[in-house]
């Protein structure tokens, strides 16, 4: 039973008012369902009551490769369905919890809570929420996961994309809206493997990035750089999903035969900046810069991860790779072999 906070005592829903509740977080009470996935380096097991919530567990996460990093690492996400608001009433405080994690939120909003030191996550949704289940699943399931799955592991969180082959891979790095998905798209037709298009797990030491390559979001007009109008037919039937900045992306489901996912971390050996600057005559696409303009472009590109505890470091490692900036082709094909030359070390 979930509690509500009375004021001033806790007392659950339907107690006596004043009467403090047995077990108010609910801490106590084991959930009927549970999923595991090993994820992100992780294994990860998911408890909840909703089997709605659950779903969109599967959804995210079913299918995918499973990437191993020592040591071996668990972790708990605690999903849960919160009782709706009471009609006509001025929103309580609903306290709940799950292992090494405590809260009190209003009633009717949703919630997020992690504790690294308890390796443990809790999602809290309201039951209107669960009629926009993209959101609840990229917003709040994945961003817990990846949260904690990067505290835990002490993973550094890069924004970027990742492609490689033969366990060796390339980060890709650039602005926003800078064509890191559409280039992701070209190098998995080119057979590239895939690790992630938008946020990537990196190891400071080993330099091994992980991610989770569940889906592809791309804007639907960049779908004509696809040459196969069968496949492009396909592609486009894929659900539409808006952002919160408003664009709507396709969300394509990286999970079958035609493309391939990295079945384990990838070894990071160079960086590739992608630059807005259209490619000159005689130009060569992709050209070595300094590991003083690598680490310019590192600086501008990360700035989450630079405020991270052991940034300085990490950023000199990925500064000793071989960094390169990729010019903007008339197609994105162009650079996917481009980049597939790269991974065969024949650059």
């Amino acid at each position: 039973m979930q509690a509500r906070l009375a004021h001033p005592r806790m007392s659950p829903r339907g107690a006596a008012r004043g009467e403090p509740a047995a077990d108010p977080f609910s801490e106590h009470r084991r959930p009927r369902h549970e999923l595991r996935f090993s994820v992100l380096g992780t294994s990860f097991r998911f408890e909840s009551d909703s089997l709605a919530l659950l779903a969109l567990v599967r959804r995210a996460y079913q299918g995918l490769p499973s990437h191993r990093l020592a040591p071996l690492a668990s972790a708990r996400v605690t999903l849960r369905v919160l009782p709706a608001p009471t009609p006509h009433e001025p929103p309580g405080l609903q306290a709940l919890g799950a292992p090494g994690v405590f809260a009190a939120l209003s009633e009717g909003a949703a919630l997020a809570a992690l504790s690294p030191p308890a390796r443990s996550a809790l999602v809290a949704v309201p039951p209107a929420l669960l009629r926009h289940p993209y959101e609840v699943r990229y917003e709040l399931i994945e961003f817990a996961v990846y949260m904690l799955a990067a505290r835990t592991r002490g993973l550094m969180p890069l924004h970027g994309a990742c492609i490689g082959r033969a366990g060796e891979g390339i980060l890709l790095l650039g602005d926003s809206g800078a064509g890191k998905s559409t280039l992701a798209l070209a190098s998995l037709l080119e057979r590239l493997e895939f690790v992630a298009e938008d946020s990537v797990l990196v190891e400071p030491h080993g330099l091994r990035a992980t991610g989770v390559a569940n889906f592809l979001h791309l804007r639907p007009d960049a779908l004509r750089f696809v040459q196969d109008a069968r496949l492009r037919t396909r592609l486009s039937a894929a659900p539409r999903i808006r952002r919160r900045s408003g664009i709507e992306k396709l969300e394509i489901d990286l999970r079958r035969p035609l493309f391939r996912l990295a079945p384990a971390p990838l070894r990071l050996r160079a960086l590739v900046f992608l630059t807005a600057n259209r490619r000159r005559a005689r130009q060569p696409l992709l050209q070595p810069i300094t590991r003083a303009r690598s680490a310019s472009g590192l600086a501008r590109t990360q700035r989450y991860a630079a405020g991270h505890r052991g940034w300085r470091a990490f950023s000199e490692r990925l500064q000793r790779l071989p960094a390169f900036e990729l010019a903007r082709p008339r197609h994105p094909q162009e650079a996917a072999q481009t980049l597939a030359r790269l991974c065969a070390g024949s650059w």
